[in-house]
């Protein structure tokens, strides 16, 4: 048990770490609700969250080098402890925005680059896969768990409270930190202030540009405020942060090459294992970051489920993803990262087809019941493997570097889930919904101009009552009002079986993502074999085509 204090210290942060995001997305309605805002508000504070995160992943890292990881960590659980109380006092979006999406993921890139590292310091050899190994299942345990934990006290008692809970245990952790060991930080380590700063706003302005194409339209204008030249300026700015980000790539390789400390080093991406590992974890959040938001917006908004029905429904991705997360862990031993990760991928892939064929206005049924398990069995087989294979694949003195890359991509995945699908989703709830209005043949002229004036403009996600009494409340007759709700709940269907089929799709696209990984078994090496490591890192930089 003493061997491994320090493992269950580091698994109790990265919980929370995980807990926070699903716990949000299950309560999305109530939370909007107690907070005076909408859907698309807390679409803006989910997608934030996870952008400041991958904003400044890379700067946590280099930090962790600088101060020390352990220093690091116990900065970045002061951080995120007043980040979560104030999300819990939040009156507001403006205060939860500043406490959850801010404060709170500020202290998390701190805290997530140096639980990796933390755990390659404090493990070797055998020790070492199996405390990565368990920290890839407790983020599968705590995705699984926060669906049901934030559905329980949001139902019973308050979505506050788990936040509240997140700053005693936080505050638990600190106390018991100084058993972790480290190694001594580089205070001499200079952060460049131009990489921070290209990363962050390449980065901010993509992310940006995506959730407001759901507003202003991806090329042809919706109703933006400027449109230059007949274009969207979400087109704009798209260009705008791949340039950015591409100077930012030209910094890095300028000041590895003259021997200076980058914020990125990209001598690491050419790693075929780690290349293929970022990626895949940037694919596999992606998707599961989709269908947690969709899902439960669907079921809260249109079905009018509560935040513990919702993590009710949701159950079965959370129990595929808890024991497959075992399963993938047991199975390192005799099955290559390779194997199990492409096998994790094509599962998560079936899941995601079978939740699309489910798609009916109830979302009842074996099927959907059977897809969500399959999307977390799949989950939970890369999870198990992806963190091993990430910091296997680099020297020791790289693992902070890898762990901040890979907070990076698993919360930019995150973050353009929550983005592009969900604004993906208010688009076509917008053009299916104007363009049935349109086509009505019951409908009188001057109503199908005044819906489709005011959809037009981006349909918001309300019920189909909600629907039908705006109408009334408008003016309309009871039968306009019904046909008009009626169309619109049809096109919610339809446009939440588009973005799963779209979601389908990238998903499948991610299986070529595998071909980098360790086609070798990772090595039996007793528990106190110092010299035995997970994978070789030569070995690792050469595996691709192996």
């Amino acid at each position: 048990m003493k061997r491994w204090f320090v493992l269950i210290l580091l698994g109790v942060s990265q919980f929370v770490m995980v807990l926070d995001s699903t716990v949000m997305n299950v309560s999305i309605s109530t939370v909007a609700e107690d907070l005076g805002t909408d859907i698309s508000g807390m679409q803006a504070a989910i997608t934030f969250y996870a952008l400041t995160m991958a904003a400044f992943m890379l700067t946590g890292g280099k930090l962790g080098d600088k101060w020390g990881r352990s220093r690091a960590f116990r900065i970045g659980s002061i951080v995120y402890g007043i980040g979560s109380l104030t999300t819990a006092l939040s009156p507001n979006l403006t205060v939860l925005m500043f406490g959850w999406s801010l404060v709170e993921g500020l202290g998390a890139i701190l805290v997530i680059p140096a639980i990796a590292a933390l755990a390659a310091i404090n493990y070797t050899g055998r020790d070492r896969i199996i405390a990565f190994s368990a920290l890839g299942a407790i983020t599968g345990f705590a995705a699984a768990a926060g669906p049901l934990i934030g559905g329980f006290m949001t139902t019973y008692s308050s979505w506050r409270y788990v936040f509240v809970a997140e700053t005693v245990v936080m505050i638990f952790v600190l106390i018991f930190s100084g058993r972790i060991k480290d190694v001594p930080g580089d205070k001499a380590l200079r952060i460049d202030l131009l990489s921070v700063v290209l990363s962050a706003s390449g980065m901010a302005i993509l992310v940006f540009g995506i959730l407001q194409s759901k507003n202003w339209g991806w090329i042809v204008p919706l109703d933006p405020p400027f449109a230059p030249l007949g274009i969207s300026p979400v087109a704009y700015m798209i260009v705008i942060a791949i340039v950015v980000l591409w100077l930012f790539m030209v910094r890095q390789r300028h000041l590895e090459e003259s021997g200076r400390v980058a914020l990125l080093k990209v001598s690491l991406l050419r790693i075929p294992a780690l290349r293929s590992g970022l990626t895949m974890f940037l694919a596999q959040y992606f998707a599961i970051a989709a269908l947690f938001f969709v899902v439960p917006v669907y079921l809260q908004t249109m079905l009018g489920y509560d935040a513990l029905e919702t993590g009710l429904k949701i159950l079965p991705l959370s129990l595929g993803l808890i024991l497959f997360s075992v399963v993938g862990s047991r199975l390192s031993t005799v099955r290559s990262a390779r194997n199990l990760s492409t096998i994790g991928q094509l599962t998560l892939g079936i899941g995601v087809l079978l939740v699309f064929a489910a798609v009916q206005p109830e979302l009842a049924g074996w099927l959907f019941a059977t897809g969500m398990f399959i999307v977390g069995a799949g989950f939970g087989l890369l999870a198990s493997q992806l963190g091993n294979v990430n910091m296997s694949a680099v020297d020791k003195g790289d693992t902070s570097e890898v762990g901040g890359l890979q907070g990076t991509f698993q919360n930019l995945g995150s973050s353009f889930g929550t983005a592009i699908v969900g604004s993906v989703f208010i688009l076509l709830l917008t053009s299916s919904f104007t363009s049935a209005v349109q086509n009505s043949a019951s409908l009188p002229s001057d109503v199908q101009q005044q819906v489709v004036e005011v959809a037009s403009k981006g349909a918001p996600i309300i019920s189909q009552e909600q629907a039908e009494q705006a109408v009334i409340d408008a003016g309309g007759s009871e039968e306009v009002a019904a046909e008009i709700a009626q169309t619109y709940a049809d096109t919610q269907v339809d446009s939440l079986r588009q973005s799963l089929f779209f979601v389908f799709v990238l998903t499948v696209l991610a299986l070529m993502l595998s071909r980098g990984l360790p086609a070798t078994v990772a090595p039996a090496a007793g528990p106190e074999d110092d010299s035995a490591e997970p994978v070789d890192p030569e070995d690792a930089r050469q595996s691709g085509g192996t």
